[in-house]
């Protein structure tokens, strides 16, 4: 049973990754030239990649692929508040809560067969 759970925490350090590689560098390197701002970002994509990929497959194997996508659509949302609240000190608008729960709506319908077992 431990397995199910495996694609959700995998998928959350991945989005950790991603989240930094895609907007880290918008605080971290903004006077550096943008070719140093790539390469550090896809090093940081390499640690990424290397949870994302296992993620997928393990989930694959008990979630279809529209189930998978969902999963990490949501993951992708609360990292990124999360890290645009506390790391680039931003502020969520209302726009954001609607915007999440459109998703919440989205996993339901992917998800309502499984929770119907």
């Amino acid at each position: 049973m431990w397995y199910r759970f495996a694609p959700i925490f995998l998928l959350i350090f991945s989005n950790l990754f991603m989240t930094y590689a895609w907007y880290g560098h918008l605080k971290d390197m903004k006077s550096k030239p943008i070719f140093m701002a790539i390469v550090l970002s896809w090093c940081v994509a390499f640690f990424e990649y290397c949870l994302q990929v296992p993620a997928n497959r393990i989930g694959f194997q008990f979630l279809s692929l529209s189930q998978l996508k969902v999963l990490q659509e949501v993951i992708t949302m609360v990292v990124f508040a999360i890290f645009s609240v506390v790391y680039m000190k931003e502020q969520i608008r209302m726009d954001f809560v609607w915007a999440s729960m459109c998703l919440v709506g989205a996993v339901y319908f992917m998800f309502r067969g499984m929770l119907a077992n």
